[in-house]
C-alpha cells in the first residue's frame, strides 16, 4: 500500500506541474494570438485595391484553422492532464472518507478552516471590488493582472498541505468569476464614457438620457415587482390546494370513523333486541303503523336532503371555479363553521335522545308478552328490529349529511365569492329551519305515541280514546303523506329501491322464524352433543378470528395500495396536463416561426423592390451627373441644377436611412427567429422528460399491480394449505379409528385365546402370557410408528423429486427465455447503432448548414459594401466624368463583373438552403419516426423485464417451497433424534456462529459504504449523509437483533419442545402400559389433538420465517430495479446537460468569433477608405494652394485667398482632431478585442473541464455495466449451482436406493449365516480360533500343510462329537421315564417357544427397519448440509445484493453531485452570455456612431470637393482674365458654403435627434412588447390555472366515483369469501360432527370391549382355582420325582468323574495342538516376512520366472533335438573320423585373412582343432594372447554348416558399433523382446558358426574390461556366445558346464544341462547373487 501511494504521490506532482506548465503555454499563445491578430489588421490596412479583400479573407480563414486544430490539440492534452487529476482527486477522496469515518473531530476542525477560507474570500472579493475602481483607465493590464494571479495561485496552492483540492478548485472558480466581473465592469466603464463623451458633443441631450435611464429603472423594478407577485400568488395558490386536499382526507376519515360506531351501535341494538323478544298486544299493531310511516316520512325528508345535497354539491362546484376571492370571505365562513358545529351537536344529542326513548320502549314491550302467541311474538319481534334499524339508518344518513355539507362548506368556503356564498348561506338557513321545523313535528308525534304507550300500560280501559287518539294520528299522517307523496312522485326509483329492501327484510324475517322453529325442534336433541362439540367450535372460531384478522391486514394493505394508485393516478394527471401545455406551447412556437418565415419572405420582396428603386434611382442620378456636367460646361452660374442635386442628394440620403432601418429589421428578425429556435429545443427536451417520467409512473403502477397479484396468490395459496390441513386431519381421524377397531379385534382374540388356554395352562403360563402381551403390545406400536414414519419419508421423497423436475422444467425454461432476450437485445443494439449514425449523419449536415449561413452573411455583407463602393465609385464617376481615366472605368466593369458573379453565388446559395430545409424536415421526421419506434422498443423490454421478474418471483416461490421441505425434513429428523442431545447443542452453537458472521459482514459492508467529496458543501453533504447512513445502520443492526433474538427463541423452543416431546413419549408409554389395564382410551385423543397443536405451531413459526426471507429479498430486488432507473435517468440527464453545454459553448465561441472578426474588419477597411480619401484631399488642397501662390498677383485676391487658406487650416486640423478620435477609438476597440480573447480563452478552459466531467461520466457509467454484468454472471453461477445441487440429490436418491439393496443382501446373508452360527457354537472355541486362523493363513505351502493339520482335527472333532452323542442317547434312554410327566411341560415349552419365534422374526424385521431408518438417517443429514450450505449461499447473494444497493446509491449521490456542478456552470456560461450581449450592444452603439462619424466625413468630403472645383474655375477664369465674375463666384461660393454648413448643422443635429428618438422608441417598443408577452403569459396562465382546477375537481370526482366502484367490488368479494368461510366452517362442523360420532362408537365398542374383560378375569380366577389343585397334585408328583433323582445322581456322578477324565485328556491334547499352532504360526509369520523381503523384488522375479519357464521349454524342445543330434554326431563321428570338410577350411581360410590381425590367431586356432592339433602345442605356438581363444574354441565340436556362407566384414560395418554398452543392451533387449519362430530341425550343419560377421563385430567392440570381469568370476576359461553377453545383466545363469563345487547360487534357480554347445549365458559364481552383477553393470 505504501509503495503504491507513493506512487500515487509523484504522478500527482508531476501532473501537477504538467497543469502549471500548460497553463503558461495557454497564455502565451493567447498574447501570440492577440500579436497576430493586431499584425493582420496592419496588414489590411496596408492593402489598398479591393481585390486583395478575398485573398485576406482567405488567408485568415486559413489561419483561424490552424489555430483550431492547435487549439483542439491543446484541448485533448488538457483533456488527458484532468483525467489524470480527477484519478488522484478521486484517490484523495478515498483517504478522506476514511478519516471522516475514522475521526468526527475533524469535521469540527474542516468547518473552522471553512470559516477561516471563507473571510479570505470575502478578502478576495473586496479585493476585486476595489480592482474595477481603478480598471478604468488600464482595461488590459487589470484583465492581464487578474489573470496571471489565478495562474500563480495555482501552484502556491498545490505545494501548500494545509488546503484542500476541492478548496483550491473552488477558490480558483471564484476568482474567474472574479476576473468575469472585472472584464464587464470594465466594459460598461468604456460604455458609460462613450456616453459621456458624445453626451459632452451633444450636450443638449443629456437629460433626455438620464430620463431614458430613470423610466428604464422603473420598468426594471416594475418588472420584478410583477414577477414577485405572480411567484406569491401561485405560491397562495399551492398552499391553498394543499389545505383543502389535506381536509378533505380528514372528514373522509371521520366520516368513516363515524359509519363505524353507528355500525356497532346498531349491532348492540340488534342483540339487545333479540334476547328481550316480547310479545306485544293488538294495539302495538297501529303503533307499528305509525312508526312505518314516521319512517316513510322520514325517507322522503331523506329524498329531498338528497336532492338539496346534489344542488348544493353543484354550486359548490361552481363557487370552486372561483377561488381569487378566497381570502375576504373566510371570517364568514369560520362563524358559518361554528353554527354548523353547534347544530351538528344537537343532532347528536336528538340522536342519543332518541335511542333512550328506543330502551325505554323495549322493557314497555317486554312486560305485555302473556297475551300474545308466540308468532304473533315473533313477527313483532321482527317489525319492530327493522323499524329501529330504519330509524337508526335514517338518522345516520341525516347525520352524514351534515357531516358533508359542513365539510364541503369548510373545505372549499376559501375560494367562494361574497355574495354566492351569503345566497347559498340563506338558502341553507331556509332548509335548515324547514329541517328542525320536521324534526319538531317528529318530536311531537314521538312524545304523543309515548303518551299512548303509558294509557295502554295503566289500563286496557281506555282503549276506545286511544283509538279516536290514533284516528286523528291517522288523519294528521294522511294529510303528511299526500304531501310527501308529490316529492315521492319525483323520485319514484328510489322508492322502489326502498320495498325492495323492505321485501328482503320480510323475506329475512320469515327464514329467521322457520330457523327458529327448527331450532327449538332441534334443541331437545342437540342438547348432549352441543357439550362435546363446545371445545371443538372454540377451536374453529380462534381459527376464524385469525382469518378475520389477516383479512383486515388484507383489507389495510388493500388500502394503502388504493391511496398510492390515486396519488400515481394524480401525477399522471399533472403530467398529462404538462404535456399538454408543452404541446401548446410548441404549436404556439412554430405559429411564431410561420408567421416569422412570412415576416422575412415579405421583407426579401421589399428588399429586392428596394434595390431595383435603388437601381433606377442610380440610373437617374448618373442622367442627372452628366446633364450636371453639360449644364456646367455650358453655364457657370445656373443655380437650379444645384437644388436638383441637393434634392437629389436628399433623397439618396432618405433612401440609404430606409436600407438601414430595413437592414436592423432584418437582424432583430433574425435574433427573434434564433430566440425560437432556442425555445423550440428547450421545449423539446422538456416534453422527452416528461415522457421519461410518464414511463417511469407507468413502470412504478406495474409494480403495483404486480405486488396486489402476488398478495392475492398468496392468500389462494394460504387457502388451498389450509383445506389440504382439514383433510389430512380427516384423514389422521379415520386412521385412529382403524386403529382402534384392530386393537378391539386383536383384543377379542386375545380374550378367546386365553379363555381357551386357561383351561390347560398351569400359573406360569398366565405370567408368561402376560409379559408377552406387554411385549407384543409394545412391539406393535413401535412397528405402526415406524410404518408412519416410512410412509411420510417416501412421501417426502417422491415431493421433492416432483418439485426437482419442476426446478429443471423451469430453469430450461428461463435458459430459453435469457437465450431470447439476449437475440432481441442484439437486435435491438443492431438498430439503435444504425438509428445513431442516422443522427451523427444529422448532426454533420446541421454544422454544414450552420456553415453555409455564415457563409451566406458575409457573403451579403460583402454584397452590400460592394454596392456602396460601386456607388461612390459611380458618383466620383459622375463628378470627374471629362476627367474619368480608363482605369476607373475597367475597374468598374470588373466591380459589376463581381458583383454579378456574388448575385449567382447567393442564388446558388439560396437553392443549397432550400435543398437544406428540405433535408432537415425530411431528417426530422425520420427522427420522429426513431423516436417512435425507441419507445416502442422501450415498452417491449419492460414487457420482458415483468416476464424477468415474475420468473424470478416463481423461483423464488419454488426455492421457498423447497426450504419449507427441507425444513420439515429436519424436523422429522428432530423427532427421531429426540436422544442425541449434544449434537443439537453443537448445531445451535453453529447457527448461531454463522449469524454472528453475517452479522459482522454486513456491519462491515455497511462501514465500507464510504462517500467522497471535493469541496466544502460537498463535505457538509458527505457529513449528513454519513448520519444518514449511520441511522441505516443502526437500523440494520436492530433488524439483525431482532432477528438473532428470534433465532435464539426458535433454537431455545426447539430445545424446549424436544424436551417437550421426549416428555410425551414417556408418558405415552405409561399410558400404553396403563391402556391394557385400564379403560382411558380418550387420552389417545387428546394426546394427537395436542401433537397436531404443536405440529401446526411449528409450521406457522416456519412460514413466517420464511415470509420474511422472500419479503427481504423482494425488496432488496425491488430497490436494486429502482436503483438502476435512478442511475439511468441521472445518465440520461447528464448526457442532456453535456448536449447543451456543447451546444451553448459552440454558439457562444461561434458567434463571439463571428462578431469580433466582423466588427475588427468593417473597422479596418472604414478606417483604410477614410486614410485613403483624407490623404488625396491633402495632396489635392496643397496643389490648390501653391497655384495660388503662384497666380496671386491682386491684393483682393490674395485677401480672398488668405481666408479661404484660413477655413482650410481649420478644416484640416479638425480632421486631425477627428483622425486622432478614430484612432482612440481603434485602440479601445482593440483593447474590447483583447478582453473578449481572454473571455474566450477562459471559456476554452470550462470547456475541457466540462469535457473531462463527460468522461468520467462515461467511466462511472463502463463501471456500472461491468457491475451490472458481474450480477448476471453471479446469477448465473447460482442457476448452475442449483443445478448442480439438483443432479446431487439425485445421486443421493440413487445410493440410497443401492444402499437399501445393500442393507437387504446383508440382511439376508445374516438369516443365513445365524442358523450355522447356532451349529458352530456347539464345537469348543478353540477349534472355532483354529479355524480362523486356518483361513487368515492359507497364502503358501506351509497354509495348506495347516490345512491339512485343522482337517486332522476337526477329524477328531468329530469323533468326540460322536462319543459326546452316545452319551446323550444313553442320557435320553435315562430320561424316558422322566418323558411321561414332562409331555405337558414340553407342548406349554414348545407354545412358549413359537412365541419367541415370532418375537424374534419381529425383532428382524424391526431391525431392518431401524437400519433403513439410520441410512434415511444419514441421507438427511447430508441433505441438511448441503440445505445449509443452500442457506449460507442465499444468505452471501443477499449481502451481494445489499453491497450492489450501496454502491448504487453512491454513484447516484456522485451522480446528483456532478448533475449539480454542470447546472452551475450552465448558469455561469447564461451569465457571460448575457456579458457578452451587453457588450455586442455596446459594439453597436459605437458602430452606429462610427457611421454617423463616417456620414459627417463624407459631407465634408464633398464640401473638399466642391470648394477644390471651385478652385479649379477660379484658375481657369484667372487665365482668361475674369476676375470680376471671379470675385462674384467667391462671394456666391462663400455664401453658398455657409449656407451649406449651416445646414449641415442643423441635419446633423436633426438626424442625431431622430436617431436617438428612434432608438428610444424602439426600446419603449420592445419593452411595451415585452410587457404586453409577460400579460399575455399571465392571463394564458390564469387560463391554464383555472382549467387545471376545473381537470383536478373532474379527477377528484371521477377518482370518488371509481373509488366507490372499487369498494362495492370489494365488498362483493368480501361477501364472496364470507360465503366461503361459512361453506368451510359448515364443512368443518360436519367433520367434527362425525369425528364424534365416530368415537362415540369406539367408546361403545370400548365398552364391550371392557366387559369381555370382565367376563374374561371371572374365568381367569376360576381357572386359577383349578391351577391350585393342580399344583398340589404336582407337589406329590415331584416328592415321587425327588426319590428317582436320588438314585439317577449316584449313577450319573460316577459316569460324570469318567467322562472328566476323558476330558482331561482331550484337554491335553489339545493343549499340544495348540502349542503347534502357534509355532506353525510363528513360521508363517517369518514366511510373511520373508515373503514382504522378497516382494521389492518381485517385479524383477516375475520378468525373469517368465523368462526361465520360456527357457525351459526351449530347453526341453532343444535337448530332444540335441539327444538327436548327439545320436547323429556319433553317426558321423564314427563314420567321418579322419575327414575334412573342404567348404569349411576354404571359409575358414578365406575368413583367416578377412579377419583383423588381432584374431587371426583364433581363426588359426579353430582350424588346429578341426585340424586335431592339440591345445598344448597350439599355446606353445601363441604364447602371446591367451584371453581371447577360449571364446574362439566354444562351441566347434565338429565342421561348419554347408547351408550359411559366411559374409566377410567389411571395414564400413565396423562404424555402425561404436555405440555404447547401453545403447547395444536396449537393441539388444528389443530384438529379445520379438522372439523368432525356431527352426523346425536343427542341426549341427545348420547352427550358425561363431566366426560370422555380427559375432566377430560384437566381440570386438565390447570392451576388455567387461571380458576381464567375466574371466575373473568365471575363474577358468569360460566358453560364452558374445550375443548373449549382456543378457548377463539382466538374468545371471550358471554355465553349462558348471557343476563346481557350489551348485546353483539361489533357491529359485536350478541347475542347467551341460549338453548345449550354443547359447550360453554368462556364468556366475556359486557365491555372487543378482544385485552385484546388477551393480557391476552400472559401474561399467
Amino acid at each position: 500500500m505504501s509503495s503504491w501511494l507513493g506512487g500515487l504521490g509523484s504522478g500527482l506532482g508531476q501532473s501537477l506541474g504538467q497543469v502549471g506548465g500548460s497553463l503558461a503555454s495557454l497564455t502565451g499563445q493567447i498574447s501570440n494570438f492577440t500579436k497576430d491578430m493586431l499584425m493582420e489588421g496592419t496588414e489590411e490596412v496596408e492593402a489598398e485595391l479591393p481585390d486583395s479583400r478575398t485573398k485576406e479573407i482567405e488567408a485568415i480563414h486559413v489561419i483561424l484553422r490552424s489555430e483550431n486544430e492547435r487549439l483542439k490539440k491543446l484541448c485533448t492534452d488538457l483533456e488527458e492532464k484532468h483525467e489524470a487529476s480527477e484519478l488522484q482527486i478521486k484517490q484523495q477522496s478515498t483517504s478522506y472518507r476514511n478519516q471522516l469515518q475514522q475521526k468526527e473531530v475533524e469535521i469540527s476542525h474542516l468547518k473552522a478552516r471553512q470559516i477561516a477560507l471563507q473571510d479570505q474570500l470575502q478578502k478576495l472579493q473586496s479585493a476585486a471590488q476595489s480592482v474595477p475602481s481603478g480598471a478604468g483607465g488600464v482595461p488590459a493590464t487589470t484583465a492581464s493582472s487578474s489573470f496571471t494571479y489565478g495562474i500563480s495561485h495555482h501552484p502556491s496552492a498545490f505545494h501548500d498541505d494545509d488546503m484542500d483540492f476541492g478548496d483550491i478548485i473552488s477558490s480558483q472558480q471564484e476568482i474567474n468569476r472574479l476576473s468575469n466581473e472585472v472584464s464587464r465592469l470594465e466594459s460598461e466603464v468604456g460604455h458609460w464614457r462613450h456616453i459621456a463623451q458624445s453626451s459632452k458633443a451633444q450636450g443638449t441631450h443629456n437629460s433626455d438620457q438620464s430620463e431614458i435611464c430613470k423610466l428604464q429603472n422603473i420598468i426594471k423594478e416594475l418588472k420584478q415587482n410583477r414577477s414577485q407577485e405572480i411567484d406569491d400568488h401561485q405560491h397562495e395558490m399551492s398552499v391553498l390546494q394543499n389545505a383543502h386536499q389535506q381536509k378533505l382526507t380528514e372528514i373522509s376519515r371521520r366520516h368513516r370513523e363515524e359509519l363505524s360506531d353507528y355500525e356497532e351501535r346498531i349491532e348492540e341494538l340488534e342483540n339487545l333486541l333479540q334476547q328481550g323478544g316480547s310479545g306485544v298486544t293488538e294495539t302495538d299493531h297501529s303503533k307499528i303503523c305509525e312508526m312505518q310511516k314516521t319512517i316513510q316520512v322520514l325517507q322522503t325528508e331523506k329524498v329531498e336532503s338528497t336532492k338539496k345535497i346534489e344542488e348544493l354539491e353543484d354550486k359548490i362546484k361552481d363557487i370552486n371555479k372561483k377561488l381569487s376571492s378566497a381570502e375576504n370571505d373566510r371570517d364568514s365562513l369560520r362563524r358559518e363553521q361554528e353554527q354548523l358545529n353547534v347544530e351538528k351537536r344537537q343532532l347528536m344529542e336528538e340522536c342519543e335522545n332518541l335511542k333512550l326513548e328506543c330502551s325505554i320502549l323495549q322493557p314497555s314491550a317486554m312486560k305485555q308478552s302473556d297475551t300474545v302467541t308466540e308468532r304473533e311474538r315473533l313477527v313483532a319481534q321482527s317489525a319492530s328490529v327493522e323499524e329501529v334499524f330504519r330509524l337508526q339508518q335514517a338518522l345516520s344518513d341525516a347525520e352524514n349529511e351534515i357531516m358533508r355539507l359542513s365539510s364541503l362548506n369548510q373545505d372549499n368556503g376559501l375560494a367562494e365569492d361574497n355574495l354566492k356564498l351569503k345566497m347559498h348561506i340563506e338558502v341553507l338557513e331556509k332548509e335548515k329551519s324547514l329541517l328542525s321545523q320536521e324534526k319538531e313535528d317528529l318530536q311531537i308525534a314521538l312524545l304523543k305515541l309515548n303518551d299512548e304507550y303509558e294509557g295502554i300500560k295503566s289500563t286496557a280501559t281506555r282503549d276506545i280514546s286511544l283509538d279516536s287518539e290514533l284516528h286523528d294520528l291517522r288523519l294528521h299522517l294522511e294529510a303528511k303523506e299526500q304531501e310527501l307523496n308529490q316529492i315521492i312522485s319525483e323520485k319514484e326509483i328510489l322508492i322502489a329501491e326502498i320495498e325492495e329492501l323492505d321485501r328482503q327484510n320480510q323475506e329475512a324475517t320469515k327464514h329467521m322464524i322457520l330457523i327458529k322453529d327448527q331450532l327449538s325442534k332441534q334443541q331437545s336433541e342437540g342438547d348432549s352433543i352441543i357439550g362435546k362439540l363446545k371445545q371443538d367450535l372454540n377451536e374453529e372460531k380462534k381459527r376464524v378470528h385469525q382469518l378475520e384478522d389477516d383479512k383486515m391486514d388484507i383489507t389495510k394493505e388493500l388500502d394503502v395500495q388504493k391511496e398510492k394508485l390515486i396519488q400515481s393516478e394524480v401525477v399522471l394527471n399533472d403530467l398529462r396536463l404538462t404535456k399538454q401545455k408543452l404541446e401548446d406551447k410548441v404549436e404556439s412556437l412554430i405559429d411564431q416561426l410561420n408567421e416569422s418565415q412570412k415576416s422575412n419572405v415579405n421583407i426579401q420582396k421589399e428588399n429586392l423592390e428596394l434595390k431595383e428603386h435603388i437601381r433606377q434611382n442610380e440610373d437617374e442620378l448618373s442622367r442627372i451627373s452628366s446633364e450636371l456636367t453639360q449644364s456646367l460646361n455650358q453655364d457657370s452660374g445656373s443655380n437650379f441644377k444645384d437644388n436638383l442635386l441637393k434634392e437629389r442628394e436628399a433623397e439618396v440620403i432618405h433612401l440609404k436611412q430606409s436600407l438601414s432601418e430595413l437592414e436592423q429589421l432584418n437582424e432583430n428578425l433574425k435574433k427573434v427567429a434564433f430566440d425560437v429556435k432556442m425555445e423550440n429545443e428547450k421545449l423539446v427536451l422538456a416534453y422527452e422528460d416528461l415522457m421519461h417520467q410518464l414511463e417511469e409512473s407507468i413502470a412504478s403502477n406495474k409494480q403495483l399491480s404486480l405486488e396486489k397479484n402476488t398478495i392475492v396468490e398468496t392468500l389462494k395459496m394460504e387457502k388451498g394449505e389450509i383445506e389440504t390441513e382439514l383433510c389430512r386431519a380427516e384423514k389422521r381421524l379415520l386412521e385412529e379409528a382403524n386403529k382402534y377397531e384392530k386393537t378391539i379385534e386383536e383384543l377379542s382374540n386375545a380374550r378367546n385365546l386365553n379363555a381357551s388356554a386357561l383351561q390347560v395352562e398351569h400359573e406360569r403360563l398366565i405370567k408368561l402370557n402376560q409379559k408377552k402381551d406387554i411385549e407384543i403390545a409394545e412391539l406393535k406400536k413401535n412397528i405402526e410408528r415406524m410404518d408412519t414414519d416410512h410412509k411420510e419419508t417416501k412421501d417426502i421423497l417422491s415431493s421433492s423429486l416432483e418439485e426437482q423436475k419442476q426446478l429443471t422444467q423451469l430453469i430450461n425454461e428461463k435458459e430459453i427465455f435469457i437465450e431470447k432476450l439476449k437475440e432481441r437485445s442484439s437486435k435491438l443494439q443492431e438498430e439503435l447503432d444504425k438509428y445513431s449514425e442516422a443522427l451523427r449523419k444529422n448532426e454533420i449536415l446541421r454544422q454544414t448548414i450552420e456553415e453555409k449561413d455564415r457563409s451566406l452573411g458575409s457573403m451579403k455583407e460583402e454584397n452590400n459594401h460592394l454596392q456602396e463602393e460601386l456607388e461612390r465609385f459611380r458618383e466620383q464617376q459622375s463628378r470627374t466624368a471629362p476627367v474619368a481615366d480608363p482605369k476607373t472605368l475597367d475597374s468598374v466593369a470588373e466591380l459589376e463583373s463581381e458583383v454579378s458573379q456574388l448575385n449567382m453565388i447567393k442564388d446558388h446559395l439560396e437553392e443549397e438552403i432550400k435543398h437544406h430545409q428540405k433535408i432537415i424536415e425530411d431528417q426530422n421526421q425520420s427522427k420522429r419516426q426513431l423516436l417512435q419506434s425507441l419507445q416502442e422498443q422501450k415498452k417491449e423490454m419492460d414487457e420482458f423485464r415483468h416476464q424477468h421478474e415474475q420468473m424470478n418471483a416463481t423461483h423464488t416461490q419454488l426455492f421457498l417451497e423447497k426450504d419449507e421441505e427441507i425444513k420439515s425434513l429436519q424436523k422429522t429428523i428432530e423427532q427421531i433424534k429426540t436422544r442425541f442431545h449434544e449434537e443439537r447443542q453443537d448445531i445451535q452453537t453453529d447457527n448461531s456462529d454463522i449469524f454472528q458472521e453475517t452479522k459482522v459482514q454486513s456491519l462491515n459492508i455497511e462501514n465500507g459504504s464510504e462517500k467522497h467529496d471535493l469541496s466544502k458543501a460537498e463535505t457538509e453533504r458527505l457529513v449528513k449523509g454519513i448520519k444518514e447512513r449511520e441511522l441505516e445502520i443502526k437500523l440494520l443492526n436492530e433488524k439483525n437483533i431482532s432477528l438473532t433474538k428470534q433465532i435464539d427463541q426458535l433454537s431455545k423452543d426447539e430445545v424446549g419442545k424436544l424436551t417437550e416431546i421426549i416428555q410425551q413419549k414417556d408418558l405415552e408409554i405409561q399410558a400404553l402400559h396403563a391402556r391394557i389395564s385400564s379403560t382411558s382410551y380418550t387420552q389417545d385423543v387428546v394426546y394427537l389433538q395436542q401433537q397436531l397443536q404443536a405440529y401446526a405451531m411449528e409450521r406457522e413459526k416456519v412460514f413466517a420465517v420464511l415470509n420474511e426471507k422472500t419479503r427481504e429479498n423482494s425488496h432488496l430486488k425491488t430497490e436494486y430495479h429502482k436503483m438502476m432507473d435512478i442511475i439511468a435517468a441521472k445518465e440520461a440527464a447528464l448526457i442532456k446537460l453535456q448536449d447543451e453545454n456543447k451546444k451553448l459553448s459552440t454558439r457562444f465561441e461561434s458567434s463571439g468569433q463571428d462578431m469580433f472578426r466582423e466588427t475588427i474588419q468593417n473597422l479596418s477597411r472604414i478606417i483604410r477608405e477614410k486614410d485613403i480619401e483624407i490623404d488625396a484631399l491633402s495632396q489635392k488642397c496643397q496643389t490648390l494652394l501653391a497655384v495660388l501662390q503662384t497666380s496671386s498677383t491682386g491684393n483682393e485676391v490674395g485677401g480672398v485667398n488668405s481666408n479661404q487658406f484660413e477655413e482650410l487650416l481649420q478644416e484640416r486640423d479638425k480632421l486631425k482632431q477627428q483622425v486622432k478620435k478614430m484612432e482612440e477609438w481603434k485602440q479601445q476597440v482593440m483593447t474590447t478585442v483583447q478582453n473578449m480573447q481572454h473571455e474566450s480563452a477562459q471559456l476554452q478552459e470550462e470547456l475541457h473541464q466540462l469535457q473531462a466531467q463527460v468522461l468520467v461520466d462515461s467511466d462511472n457509467n463502463s463501471k456500472l455495466q461491468v457491475d451490472y454484468t458481474g450480477l448476471i454472471q453471479s446469477y448465473e453461477q447460482n442457476e448452475t449451482k442449483l443445478k448442480n445441487f439438483g443432479q446431487e440429490l439425485a445421486q443421493v436418491q440413487h445410493s440410497i436406493g443401492q444402499l437399501c439393496n445393500t442393507k437387504d443382501l446383508l440382511l439376508g446373508k445374516l438369516d443365513i449365516i445365524s442358523p450355522q452360527l447356532s451349529s458352530a457354537s456347539l464345537l469348543t472355541p478353540q477349534s472355532a480360533e483354529s479355524l480362523r486362523a486356518g483361513k487368515s493363513g492359507v497364502l503358501s505351502e506351509s497354509s495348506e500343510l495347516l490345512q491339512q493339520e485343522i482337517e486332522e482335527l476337526r477329524k477328531s472333532l468329530q469323533e468326540k462329537d460322536a462319543t459326546i452323542r452316545t452319551l446323550q442317547e444313553n442320557n435320553h434312554r435315562l430320561s424316558d421315564s422322566i418323558a411321561a410327566t414332562s409331555e405337558l411341560e414340553k407342548k406349554e415349552h414348545e407354545q412358549t417357544d413359537s412365541e419367541i419365534k415370532q418375537l424374534k422374526e419381529k425383532q428382524d424385521v424391526l431391525q431392518k427397519l431401524l437400519k433403513e431408518k439410520d441410512l434415511l438417517i444419514k441421507a438427511k443429514s447430508d441433505q441438511l448440509l448441503s440445505s445449509n450450505e443452500n442457506f449460507t449461499n442465499k444468505v452471501n447473494e443477499n449481502e451481494l445484493l445489499r453491497q450492489a444497493v450501496t454502491n448504487l446509491k453512491e454513484r447516484i449521490l456522485i451522480l446528483e453531485l456532478d448533475i449539480g456542478k454542470l447546472k452551475g456552470e450552465n448558469e455561469k456560461i447564461v451569465e457571460t452570455s448575457r456579458g457578452k450581449e451587453t457588450e455586442y450592444q455596446a459594439l453597436q452603439e459605437t458602430n452606429m456612431k462610427f457611421s454617423m462619424m463616417l456620414r459627417e466625413k463624407e459631407f465634408e468630403c464633398h464640401s473638399m470637393k466642391e470648394k477644390a472645383l471651385a478652385f479649379e474655375q477660379l484658375l481657369k477664369e484667372k487665365e482668361q482674365g475674369k476676375t470680376g465674375e471671379l470675385n462674384q463666384l467667391l462671394n456666391a461660393v462663400k455664401s453658398m458654403q455657409e449656407k451649406t454648413v449651416v445646414f449641415q448643422q442643423e441635419r446633423d443635429q436633426v438626424m442625431l435627434a431622430l436617431k436617438q428618438k428612434q432608438m428610444e422608441n424602439t426600446a419603449l417598443q420592445n419593452e411595451v412588447q415585452h410587457l404586453r408577452d409577460k400579460e399575455f403569459r399571465s392571463n394564458q396562465e390564469l387560463e391554464r390555472l383555472r382549467n387545471h382546477l376545473l381537470e383536478s375537481e373532474d379527477s377528484y370526482t371521477r377518482e370518488a366515483l371509481a373509488a366507490e366502484d372499487r369498494e362495492a367490488k370489494l365488498r362483493k368479494k368480501v361477501t364472496v369469501l364470507e360465503e366461503k368461510l361459512v361453506s368451510s366452517s359448515n364443512a368443518m362442523e360436519n367433520a367434527s360432527h362425525q369425528a364424534s360420532v365416530q368415537v362415540e362408537s369406539l367408546q361403545e365398542q370400548l365398552n364391550v370391549v371392557s366387559k369381555q374383560r370382565d367376563e374374561t378375569a371371572l374365568q381367569l380366577s376360576v381357572s386359577q382355582e383349578q391351577v391350585k389343585q393342580y399344583a398340589l397334585s404336582l407337589a406329590n408328583l415331584q416328592m415321587v420325582l425327588e426319590h428317582f433323582q436320588q438314585e439317577e445322581k449316584a449313577m450319573y456322578s460316577a459316569e460324570l468323574e469318567k467322562q472328566k477324565q476323558f476330558i482331561a485328556e482331550w484337554k491335553k491334547k489339545a493343549e499340544n495342538l495348540e502349542g503347534k499352532v502357534v509355532s506353525l504360526q510363528e513360521r508363517l509369520d517369518e514366511a510373511n516376512a520373508a515373503l514382504d523381503s522378497a516382494s521389492r523384488l518381485t517385479e524383477q522375479l516375475d520378468l525373469k520366472e517368465e523368462q526361465i519357464e520360456e527357457l525351459k521349454k526351449q530347453n526341453e524342445l532343444r535337448q530332444e533335438m540335441l539327444d538327436d543330434v548327439q545320436k547323429k554326431l556319433m553317426n558321423l563321428a564314427n563314420s567321418s573320423e579322419g575327414k575334412v570338410d573342404k567348404v569349411l577350411m576354404r571359409n575358414l581360410f578365406v575368413g583367416h585373412f578377412h579377419t583383423p590381425k588381432n584374431q587371426r590367431h583364433e581363426v588359426l586356432r579353430l582350424m588346429g582343432s578341426i585340424l586335431g592339433v592339440r591345445r598344448e602345442e597350439m599355446e606353445q605356438l601363441f604364447h602371446d594372447d591367451q584371453g581371447g581363444v577360449t571364446r574362439w574354441m566354444t562351441g566347434w565340436f565338429g565342421g561348419g554348416s554347408k547351408s550359411v556362407p559366411t559374409t566377410p566384414l567389411r571395414p564400413n560395418q565396423q562404424s555402425v558399433f561404436n555405440s555404447s554398452f547401453s545403447e547395444l543392451f536396449v537393441k539388444f533387449l528389443e530384438t529379445e523382446s520379438h522372439p523368432s519362430i525356431p527352426p523346425p530341425k536343427l542341426s549341427v550343419h545348420d547352427m550358425k558358426p561363431l566366426d560370422s560377421p555380427g559375432r566377430r563385430k560384437l566381440d570386438a567392440n565390447t570392451p576388455e574390461s567387461f571380458k576381464d570381469t567375466a574371466e575373473s568370476r568365471s575363474g577358468r576359461r569360460t566358453d560364452v556366445n558374445p550375443f548373449l553377453a549382456p543378457r548377463s545383466a539382466a538374468v545371471p545363469l550358471i554355465n553349462p558346464a558348471g557343476h563346481g563345487p557350489g551348485g546353483p547360487g539361489h533357491l529359485l534357480l536350478k541347475p542347467i544341462s551341460d549338453v548345449l554347445p550354443t547359447f550360453t549365458p554368462l556364468p556366475v559364481l556359486p557365491d555372487n547373487s543378482a544385485g552385484v552383477v546388477l551393480k557391476d553393470l552400472l559401474k561399467q
